[in-house]
This record gives C-alpha cells, structure tokens and sequence, in this order.
C-alpha cells in the first residue's frame, strides 16, 4: 500500500501542479495575498479598456493605454529593481503597493464624479509606477523564501494563481460591467488590494545579501551589462517582446465584442479571460515542463505556437471558437513564462536578482503595452482582422527567425540550480 501511495504521489508530481512550496508560510501568504489583488487588478484593467472605449468609440485610444502605462513601467521597472537589491524588499513591497492602491482610488472616484478621460489616463500612469517596483520586488523575494530547488515550483504556482486570477477578472469584469459600470469594478479592486497588504505585511525583513550597490544609474547599468553579456538571458528578453508586442491582441477586444458580438459584455469578458484561461490549464498539468532540456528551441516553438493560435482567432466567427484558440495560446505563453523566470533565477546571484527582475517585469508588461500600441494603430489603419491576423503570423516567422539564429539559445539547456539561503 505504502509503494501504491508513493507510486500515485510521483505520478501526480511528474504530470500535475507540484504544490510543495505552499508548505512554507510567507510564500503562500504571499501568493495567496497576490492572487486576490491580482483579481482586481484585472477586473480595473477591463473596465478601463472598456471605460475608454464608452468614451472615445476608438480603438486607437484604447491602443494609447499602453504607452500611457509603458513609459512609467520601463523607468520605474529599471529603477525599481536596482533598489530592490539594495533596501529591504518587504518595506518596499509595502510602499510600492500602497501608490498603486492610490491610483486604484483615483480611477473610483472618476468614474463615479468626473468620467474625465485625462485623469484616468494619469491615473493608469501612477497605477504603473507602483506596479513597476512591487511585481520584480515580489518575485525577487520568492528565492529568499522557498528553498533552491523548489523555485521552478514556486514560479509554477505563482503563474497559474496569476493566471487563474486574469480569468477571473476579466469574467467578472464582464459582469460588473453590465451591471454596476466601472466604477463598481474599481470599488471591488479597491476591497481586494487588502490582501496584497496584508501579506506583504506579514513578511519577514529582508535585507539585502551580499554586497549591494547603490540603486542609481550604475547600478541599472550594471543590470543592463550583465543581461547583453548573456546571450541565453538576452535572448529570454527578445524571444518574449516579439511574441507580445507582434501578437497581442488585448487592445482590439473591445472593437471585436462590438463588431462581432453585438456588444455583449459578457463576451468581452471572456475574451480578456481566454487566455489567462489556457495559462491555468497549462499551469495544473505543468509537471512535465521541467524536464524538457532544450529549452531555448522548446521556447522558440512554443511562441511561435502562441502567434499561430492567436492569427486563428482572429479568423473565428463563434465566440466559443475564438476563446478556445486564445487559450492554446495561454498554455503556450504559461510554459514560455516558467522557462524565461526560471533561466533569471537559476543564473543570477541574489544581488542581482532585482535588476535583473526589473529589466524581466519592464519586457513583460512593457511587451503587451506595446502590443496594445501596435494592435490600435494597425487597427485604425487597415482594419481589425489584418491587424490581429497579420500580427500572430509575423510574430511566428520571426521568433523562429531569431530564436534559431542564435547558437548559444538554441542549444541552452537548464543547468543546475545553485544552492540559495532561504527563510522560512
């Protein structure tokens, strides 16, 4: 019986979502605490999207949040990784939260007094800049917390909850919309952030490790050196850019669920939640993705899968069809996300690892702002499904372009994880 038990555990542990690290207690208030506020933070950027369109009758406008929010996240990310190596990461975590929890409020109270499009507009901004610093100080903490060979796990964990909360948002979002409009969503976003606080609150001081430097412009160049000096890093960051900021539908939802779907909410809804929704399933049967060894090939395919799902959606007439597609693309964007975080947190030494946390958080939220600019503008020039189909093809061709012209990614395959201290 005893073999029977240990034989079924192994089983699940090889095929499905390994759950060890919710053992330890500050990372799974941490992640816990993240995931609900994560809700939020999804149902508001869904009723922006849609508040903004209300507004404008523009896609091109919607298009403009990205580079609204772009412009903070790239400084403000940079920035805010350089000092999340060099002053305790929970004091930090706790002030860069409670700017966004402010920006949160300033959208309610626009939404409910003024509806003015310029100050919403700003208060994307501000909501940015926090975002910026807390995300890479979040993740740089999680090594601090699990022990070393568990961080693939841990990262699992945190991008299937995240995952599990963009759909939850956004189907929700759908629902509040219809029935209390934006402010509402705002409000529950405000009630949510509690829990990020609460769990930020209850972490243990950490203080940087080794020698720290100074979080000024050296210290950001020392971040930038270190990646151009890694090819694998590097190529972690490009192979990521190309598939959001060429694929990324998100800005032309809004323009589909009018056109396509006569208006309905709820089918806005699901499409902001379609492909957070493929990311949960990939992220329960994820056992699998830490085996594969040729990860820097595995990593060209994989998004050049994503472009192709996302240029067949595009090209769906059924609401159902078109979820679907976006979720086999959400699987693959889930298994991308593992790999890429693990590659940082496997090479980088905890001294490192907020710089290199801010340049990771930049790409990954600057990417889909980019994408957003890019989808709006093409959008307003040639039409919706020459925009969303032509950028899921283009983004195939040219990950597998670049992800293959580089010997170095190309033959990259997981080494080691290198002993880390840990705090439980």
């Amino acid at each position: 019986m005893a073999e029977q038990t240990v034989g079924v555990q192994g089983f699940i542990r090889r095929h499905f979502l390994d759950t060890r690290p919710l053992a330890i207690p500050h990372f799974r208030r941490l992640l816990f605490g993240q995931a609900l506020s994560f809700i939020g933070f999804q149902l508001t950027a869904v009723a922006v999207s849609a508040q903004v369109y209300a507004l404008t009758k523009s896609s091109l406008w919607v298009g403009m949040l990205g580079p609204v929010a772009l412009v903070p996240l790239v400084v403000f990310g940079l920035w805010g990784g350089a000092i999340a190596d060099a002053v305790d990461r929970r004091k930090l975590l706790l002030v860069c939260s409670l700017i966004s929890w402010a920006a949160t409020l300033a959208l309610l109270f626009n939404a409910f007094f003024l509806s003015n499009i310029w100050l919403l507009m700003a208060a994307v901004a501000v909501q940015s800049i926090g975002v910026a610093v807390s995300s890479p100080t979040r993740v740089a903490i999680i090594p601090r917390l699990v022990p070393a060979e568990l961080v693939p796990s841990a990262n699992t964990l945190n991008y299937t909850l995240g995952s599990l909360a963009s759909v939850l948002g956004p189907l929700l979002g759908g629902f509040v919309l219809a029935r209390g409009g934006a402010g509402m969503a705002y409000l529950i976003d405000a009630l949510l952030f509690g829990a990020t606080l609460y769990a930020a609150a209850r972490l243990p001081r950490l203080e940087p490790l080794g020698e720290s430097t100074a979080p000024g412009v050296r210290a950001v160049v020392d971040g930038l050196r270190y990646i151009m000096g890694n090819p694998v890093v590097l190529m972690s960051f490009v192979v990521d850019i190309i598939a959001m900021a060429f694929a990324l539908p998100r800005a032309l939802y809004p323009e589909l669920a009018a056109t396509r779907f006569e208006g309905s909410e709820m089918a806005f809804g699901w499409l902001s939640a379609s492909v957070a929704l493929g990311a949960v399933v990939g992220g329960v049967f994820s056992g699998w993705v830490g085996r594969v060894r040729r990860q820097g090939v595995a990593l060209t395919f994989v998004i050049a899968l994503w472009g192709l799902t996302v240029a067949a959606a595009g090209l769906a007439q059924q609401l159902w069809l078109v979820v679907a597609l976006l979720a086999a693309g959400g699987f693959a964007d889930l298994v991308s996300a593992v790999w890429r975080q693990t590659i940082l947190q496997t090479y980088a030494p905890d001294e490192m690892r907020g710089r290199l946390q801010g340049v990771f958080y930049v790409v990954v939220a600057g990417g889909p702002r980019l994408g957003d600019m890019r989808a709006g503008a093409t959008a307003a020039a040639v039409g919706l499904v020459p925009a969303w189909v032509g950028g899921g093809v283009l983004c195939a061709v040219a990950v597998i372009i670049v992800g293959l012209s580089v010997p170095a990614f190309r033959a990259y395959r997981p080494r080691p994880l290198q002993e880390a201290g840990a705090q439980r």
